[in-house]
Order: C-alpha cells, then structure tokens, then sequence
C-alpha cells in the first residue's frame, strides 16, 4: 500500500513534466516547427478539426510553414483561424498553398519569451511540489490511522522528496534547453 503512494506520486510528476513539454512546444522561437500549429483547429464540415487532418503541413524552408488543404474551399478557414490564434503570424494564401512566414524574434521578444518559459517551469514545479505535498499527507494519515509505522512513514516521505528533487531537476533542465533555443540567434 505504502509503494502505492510512491508509485502515484512518480506517475502525476512524469504526467506534470510531459504537460511542461507540451506547453513549451507552443513558445515560437525563430524557427519553423509544425507544433506552433498543434493548438489551431478549423470548422470543418460541421465539426472541429486539427490543422493536420484536413491538410497537408510541411516546412519547405527554415523559417515557413506551407499548409496545403485537401479541399481548396478550406483555405479561408484555415486563414482566419491562424490569424484568430494567439501565434501573431499572418498567413498568406495564393489559391492553393497558405504560407507563415516565421519572423526573426527581436531581442526584447525573446526575453519576454523567456520570461514566459520561467513562468510556466515555475507553474510545473509548483505542481510538482503539490503532488509531493499530497503524497506526504497521505502518508501522515495511514500512520495516524496506524496503516504504517512511523519510521515507515520518514522512509517515504525521503524518497517521496528524491523523487520531486529528481522531477525538479528534470523541469529546470528542459525550461533551460527552451531558453537556450529561443535566445539562438
């Protein structure tokens, strides 16, 4: 029962650390990347799809993204809802092709780029160390109800902060890598 508590534990940090990955995805760098366009969905034949499956998305060069829809009477749709999302990018359509061209990020836009990245790891960390709190509270209560001993108790309670150590540091390495890549020039 009490490696249970361990085992939840490492299973909600790992599901914390892949939300982070996925949250950072949609930070633009200067670079093209076809997750800027995960989060955008279109109206299409009644019901709301990704980007991805009512066309086809590539990155011909470094910094664009061309998006060739399978049926050309979606190309409006699709632009209006790239210029409706919160990426700033302003499609271009010539009759069969969209293209986002990806502008060069300014200094001062990557630093409050950056300063994006720290918040949302400071978001995940927070997280992180909630999980670590509920996980010791858990085990607080089955010593009180007498479910383990206390020493037991202390025994968990250490791994359960190796553990959130362990998944802070993972948070802080990968915040640093999306920084590093956003301040590339």
């Amino acid at each position: 029962m009490s490696s249970e508590v361990i085992d939840q534990l490492r299973d909600k940090m790992e599901s914390s650390v892949e939300a982070l990955k996925r949250e950072l995805v949609k930070i633009r760098t200067g670079r093209a990347s076809l997750s800027l366009l995960d989060g955008i969905s279109v109206d299409a034949y009644g019901s709301r799809m990704p980007l991805n499956q009512i066309g086809t998305l590539t990155i011909p060069e470094n910094r664009m993204i061309a998006i060739q829809p399978w049926d050309p009477q979606m190309l409006a749709v699709i632009e209006k809802a790239i210029l409706s999302s919160d990426l700033g990018l302003t499609p271009s359509n010539d009759g069969k092709i969209i293209r986002l061209t990806i502008p060069q990020l300014t200094e001062e836009r990557r630093k409050d780029l950056v300063k994006q990245v720290k918040k949302i790891s400071e978001e995940f960390r927070v997280a992180v160390r909630n999980v670590r709190r509920e996980a010791n509270d858990t085990l607080k209560n089955m010593k009180k109800d007498k479910e383990i001993s206390e020493d037991d108790m202390f025994r968990l309670q250490d791994e359960a902060q190796k553990e959130t150590d362990a998944f802070i540091k993972q948070i802080d390495e990968i915040a640093a890598g999306k920084e590093k890549e956003i301040m590339e020039v």
